[in-house]
């Protein structure tokens, strides 16, 4: 049995990051032909995109009975996003940092997403037990958390899309019927990998738990490493896809952007799970939720901090970011060994 489940994980995991390739050169494209700009194809498009095995994945891991690997799952996978964007600016080598080079550009949507995890943390802490038309009180508090912040982060770029258009408009020497096209082709290559990634995930998250239970090890930790890895993928291609095309505003919104989404499918998870899902789930969740809290800030401090003569080997704040990825999972390791 155990054999076969890391089988299907890893065919599934294959299968997810081809399409996860195909989503960056499409959104690449669509930025381009809309004139919108790789910031906010990247924040919205692309995030939505490659946090859908999240989605996929959760919402099989609760109707099997599996909370604590859903919930493990959407922390981690933030957790992991981090850790993805640390080594993508490690393996960029040209002049200037990438974290720097977005600057303040993606300050206030990676604030957004530091802002709606210490909230989903909390509001496990708390353990209101409390349900609104079926779903828990504290995935609805995310939730309307998300909404505010996604007014927030759009009125900003409104006059950053506007003028992005004009540009774009000014500059394209293609007629409309052809860019219409290259359009139609571009969001059909992205529909296609959007839809094989969403295949995949039931196939993934039935494998973890056959893992799960065949290791001894508890569903926290095997949805916060194990899944949240493999559904992490998506933006791991992506973003390296994104990287080597030199569209690091696409790589780095991609990963703030998917960290927001990835805590409001915390409502959408609690919808078909059986009680008010951050109730019921082990705390531990906190503790991993605390974690992306202090590197994300790391992260964003690691933007604003326009330093740009870079070393050749040492890049200290995504060392940093790898260390402190490293530290969380040691002390959610150590978490649920200690626990009863």
């Amino acid at each position: 049995m155990l054999a076969t489940a890391i089988i299907q994980f890893s065919v599934a995991a294959l299968v997810v990051i081809v399409a996860g390739s195909f989503l960056a050169r499409a959104c690449d494209e669509i930025a381009d032909l809309t004139g919108f700009g790789r910031l906010l194809v990247g924040s919205v498009l692309l995030a939505g995109a490659t946090s859908l095995p999240e989605l996929g994945v959760d919402v099989s891991a609760v109707l099997a009975g599996h909370d604590d690997i859903a919930v493990g799952d959407l922390m981690g996978s933030s957790l992991f996003n981090l850790l993805i964007l640390a080594v993508a600016d490690l393996m960029h080598r040209q002049r200037g940092w990438m974290l720097s080079r977005a600057a303040s550009a993606h300050a206030l949507s990676g604030s957004m997403s530091v802002l709606l995890t210490a909230v989903a943390s909390l509001m496990i802490l708390s353990r209101l037990g409390v349900a609104v038309a079926g779903v828990g009180l504290g995935s609805v508090v995310v939730l309307l958390v998300y909404i505010l912040g996604v007014r927030i982060v759009s009125f900003d770029q409104r006059h950053v899309r506007a003028q992005a258009a004009v540009e774009a408009e000014a500059g394209s020497m293609l007629a409309v019927p052809d860019r219409r096209r290259r359009l139609v082709l571009a969001g059909g290559r992205f529909a296609l990998a959007a839809g094989a990634v969403v295949a995949a995930a039931p196939f993934v998250a039935n494998a973890a738990g056959t893992i799960a239970e065949a290791s001894g090890l508890g569903g926290t930790f095997v949805g916060t490493t194990l899944v949240a890895a493999s559904t992490s993928l998506p933006e791991l291609v992506a973003t390296i896809a994104a990287v080597r095309m030199g569209a690091f505003d696409l790589a780095v919104g991609n990963i703030f952007g998917s960290n927001g989404f990835n805590m409001a499918m915390l409502v959408v998870v609690d919808g078909f799970s059986t009680g008010p899902l951050l109730s019921t789930v082990s705390t531990s969740h906190a503790i991993t939720g605390l974690w992306v809290v202090v590197v994300s800030v790391v992260a964003i401090l690691g933007q604003l901090y326009h330093a740009e003569r870079r070393r050749r080997i040492i890049e200290p704040d995504a060392l940093l970011i790898i260390l402190l990825v490293g530290l969380a999972l040691l002390s959610l390791y150590r978490a649920e060994l200690a626990a009863p």
